[in-house]
């Protein structure tokens, strides 16, 4: 029987691609939209982070979240730090959430209150893909605006006190296999997986639609 850490990876693999295949996505990485899009979905990920974050004190002690609770993946000050860099000292004072992005929030929210189980799947959704396909983003996000390499701007994407992501990926995925819940809980887990994904994607959809490429 696969592993836990295999069953995730594998049942939200289509969402997992239609996320990274968006045309807004591909449009961002491909170089056709201004650092502002950029901005734009910078911000987006501020409210989906303050969320994570926000929940993730008051589940430290909970034995079934508890041990995905890592300072070290933190992001929100990274965050606040290139919205800074983008918008200017006064960001938060302009700083609005798409109607998606509230829902994808608000689910977070919802969960790391009420389910912690369920909220691994939104920690293990965002933290592995940063970890992962962020790297690209920052990648081209450093070439295409001319941002310092992992300087202001593409913090977000920069795990300074992950020193082996390979290793730090090794272990997480032990964590996920190791994860005190039933088959049951894991199918729901799965599920919420894919929901993430989904809500992630919608996102993305948004963006797409108020930054369409002109003909």
């Amino acid at each position: 029987m696969d592993s836990f850490s295999t069953l995730i990876r594998t049942a939200s693999h289509e969402q997992h691609v239609e996320a990274e295949t968006s045309t807004f996505m591909t449009d961002l990485l491909g170089g056709r939209l201004g650092v502002d899009a950029y901005a734009r979905y910078t911000e987006q990920l501020w409210f989906v982070y303050e969320a994570l974050e926000s929940g993730a004190r008051d589940l430290a002690s909970d034995r079934v979240a508890g041990t995905f609770i890592r300072p070290e993946l933190f992001r929100l000050s990274a965050l606040e730090r290139d919205l800074e860099h983008l918008r200017g000292p006064g960001w938060r004072t302009t700083l609005t959430a798409l109607p998606a992005t509230r829902e994808y929030a608000d689910r977070v929210a919802t969960v790391a209150r009420e389910w912690p189980a369920g909220y691994i799947a939104h920690h293990y959704t965002r933290y592995l893909g940063d970890l992962s396909g962020g790297q690209i983003i920052r990648d081209k996000a450093e070439k295409t605006w001319g941002f310092d390499r992992k300087g202001d701007g593409v913090r977000f994407y920069v795990f300074e006190d992950v020193s082996n992501p390979a290793a730090f990926k090794r272990e997480y995925r032990g964590l996920l296999d190791g994860v005190p819940v039933d088959d049951l809980e894991k199918q729901r887990v799965v599920a919420e997986c894919k929901r993430a994904f989904g809500l992630n994607s919608a996102v993305f959809r948004a963006l797409g639609e108020e930054f369409p490429l002109s003909a």
